[in-house]
């Protein structure tokens, strides 16, 4: 039944209809269509009771609020981390689940309670219900905290006439398949889409690539000016006569790397959206934008694919337009650059555009080459044959091997080699350079401070323990409380990665596939090739264990063959999360859904046995149809149940009786029928239910 329709009979609106249900245990969400007939059934028959018990639940909660403001005044401050879940933060907030994510959407976010929000969706929702917001002291804010702080301190501390203009860093975001990748592919002259598993980008990698700006004026418009076109002035122009560099970080632009793409937006100075000109604006270009904006990027449109027939630029800006990024060409500040990746078209204008913003920028690039370096880890895993490894985006000093590092104020060793991005080895790396760098002592989180020292009595040396935890410690596993562990099944998991990225991005995903019947259960995860130990607490804990990018060594091989444990391996996540969410549905129970067809009264009985018995009656209401089961009722008591296999009207074989019709009809159950007696015939439906 449509939600439109049952409203009407209900005499209320779609929109209360979908805000009432929720609350009083019908598991419909606020963009429902459709409800099946037994549900609706079932509210259409029970509606005023339904109705009370919101009443109830609106009346409590009026009174929890009475209490609040004519009692003691409560302490209206909240701490919150970079990442919450939403039932985690409703518990923080003392509020319920359902007003939490009511506030949500009042405020344009759809998050179920599973799902993650970001620090400042959370502020926002806690100002909502008169919190003060404090951050959560937590490794992530330290980080970012100290980032800030090294990136700016040279404007403020060192000598003026040391500072340099560093090569800006450009982050590169978007859609999924709206050719990110295949762009940086196009500038850089080299195939790295290739490489990617299924031409997706898994990891977040950094480039650098030289550009000769080119030596006419050019009509491109200057940011600083609002946006109006013109002749760049002549002291920009003659700067930038000399080839420049540019550093480019490339996020993966699936949904599930949504925390990859808010960590590269971190690091950068200037943002690149790129949007298809055949597929517009789409979900994960929103979010990209919500990142820009938040990190305080200038940002470029480069408007990709109009080398294809359906292109639509007009269309693109049009949509930007409706999201208040009005597009420079129509009077507002968007720069929109139209490209082909695929053809080269506007390659050389989009790099042209990416300088001209860099001189725009020029103050918030100068930074000083000759102090000890500091960076941000934007890539880790360990190699089997090079160790722990870590890709480093330098922001300030020179890195150089020999020296001494550490990360988030713990030791972490001595640089042997460092490496560019294309695998040569370096001897010094500076300002805005991605170098990998060898010989540290543990893998680093993704997004920590790296910084040299100079004095190693000072800081703290990594523990043995810290070595296997520092790596998968970023982030909680997916956790079931002792109070649902009776009512949820769990699916456990024992999850293993090539590098810190992808780790996180999968156990993120993995946490939205919860179902309120079932869930994922990580009971151990970490990087590195899958060992011994692995199938042995596999096979202990009933557990399935996932590798990406990565493979069992020979011995667990052997034994999960032997112990009979799965092991399931991918090169690409989604196949990753599908195998999970079958999994979890094959654990879910079907749902049974039962449709009432009509009543028959038993009129005559003309033969028995004891498997079947044949009768005639009369269909009173609805209709009678073959291999519909039926409840047998005899004076308002059910007495039994059974099945129509075969129907008669006029000693012929018929599918159907309607009421008003006599029919004979063959039915098989264990209970006698007697005249007199009422067939309740229905139809029931197995639905396998679905994790969205």
């Amino acid at each position: 039944m449509n939600v439109s329709e049952l409203a009407r009979k209900l005499k209320v609106s779609s929109k209360e209809l979908l805000e009432i249900l929720p609350t009083v245990g019908f598991g419909i969400g606020m963009r429902a269509i459709k409800i099946d007939d037994r549900q609706a059934h079932q509210i259409l028959t029970q509606w005023p009771q339904l109705l009370a018990s919101y009443r109830r639940f609106l009346a409590e909660n009026k009174k929890d609020e009475q209490k609040v403001e004519v009692g003691a005044k409560p302490e209206k401050k909240i701490s919150l981390p970079a990442l919450i879940r939403v039932r985690d933060f409703a518990d923080k907030l003392k509020l319920p689940l359902p007003k939490v994510i009511a506030e949500l959407m009042k405020n344009g976010v759809l998050a179920s309670m599973n799902e993650t929000i970001d620090f400042d969706t959370a502020s926002i929702i806690s100002q909502e219900f008169g919190y003060e917001v404090m951050t959560d002291q937590t490794v992530t804010e330290a980080v970012e905290d100290l980032s800030t702080k090294l990136f700016s301190a040279p404007i403020t501390k060192d000598d003026q006439a040391k500072l340099v203009q560093r090569p800006p860093v450009v982050v590169v975001m978007g859609h999924v398949d709206h050719g990110k990748t295949k762009l940086l592919d196009a500038i850089r002259k080299t195939n790295v889409m290739a490489s990617e598993s299924g031409g997706i980008t898994q990891h977040v990698g950094a480039y650098q690539v030289t550009v000769q700006p080119k030596v006419e004026p050019s009509s491109r418009p200057s940011s600083a000016e609002g946006g109006a076109r013109g002749e760049i002035p002549h002291s920009v122009r003659d700067d930038r006569v000399a080839s420049r560099m540019i550093t480019f970080i490339d996020t993966p632009g699936h949904e599930a790397f949504a925390t990859m793409r808010s960590r590269g937006a971190r690091v950068a100075d200037i943002a690149i959206l790129v949007v298809a000109a055949d597929d517009s604006i789409q979900p994960q270009t929103k979010e990209s934008i919500k990142i820009i904006h938040s990190a305080g990027l200038p940002m470029i449109v480069a408007i990709n694919k109009i080398d294809k027939p359906e292109a639509n630029i007009e269309k693109v800006k049009q949509d930007l337009a409706t999201l208040n990024l009005l597009p420079e060409e129509w009077g507002g500040k968007t720069i929109c650059v139209p490209i082909s990746a695929k053809a080269g078209t506007g390659i050389d204008d989009l790099l042209e555009m990416i300088l001209l913003v860099a001189e725009m920028e020029k103050e918030k690039l100068m930074t000083s080459p000759d102090r000890l370096a500091s960076g941000t880890i934007i890539e880790s895993h360990i190699d089997r044959g090079e160790g722990p490894v870590a890709t480093v985006l330098i922001q300030n000093g020179t890195l150089r091997p020999g020296d001494l590092v550490e990360v988030s104020g713990i030791f972490y060793g001595r640089i042997r080699a460092m490496k560019d991005f294309i695998g040569r080895e370096v001897s010094s790396a500076g300002p805005s350079t991605p170098v990998k760098i060898l010989g540290i002592k543990a893998a680093a989180s993704v997004g920590d401070v790296l910084q040299v020292i100079d004095d190693l009595t000072k800081t703290k040396k990594i523990k043995r323990y810290q070595l296997r935890k520092q790596a998968t410690d970023y982030s909680k596993p997916t956790e079931i409380k002792e109070k649902e562990k009776s009512e949820v099944q769990s699916l456990n998991v024992i999850l293993r990665a090539d590098v810190l990225g992808s780790l996180e991005a999968i156990i993120n995903s993995l946490t939205k596939l919860e179902h309120p019947e079932v869930a994922v259960n990580i009971i151990s995860k970490g990087l590195g090739h899958i060992t011994e130990s692995d199938v042995a607490q596999a096979q202990t804990s009933t557990a399935i264990i996932l590798g990406f990018h990565i493979k069992p060594s020979t011995p667990a091989e052997n034994l999960a063959k032997e112990k009979k444990v799965e092991i399931f391996l991918y090169q690409v996540i989604y196949k990753l999360l599908d195998e999970v969410k079958v999994r979890l549905e094959k654990m879910l129970k079907p749902e049974v859904i039962r449709t009432d067809l009509g009543r028959l009264k038993v009129l005559a009985i003309f033969y028995q046995d004891k498997k079947a018995i044949v009768v005639g009656g009369s269909v009173t209401k609805g209709k009678v149809t073959l291999n519909a089961k039926a409840d047998i009722w005899r004076d308002e008591t059910k007495i039994g149940s059974g099945q129509i296999v075969e129907l008669q009207i006029n000693k012929v074989k018929a599918n159907e009786a309607v009421q008003g019709q006599e029919c004979g009809l063959k039915f098989e159950g264990k209970t006698n029928i007697a005249v007199g007696d009422i067939l309740e015939v229905y139809q029931e439906e197995i639905k396998q239910k679905k994790i969205s």
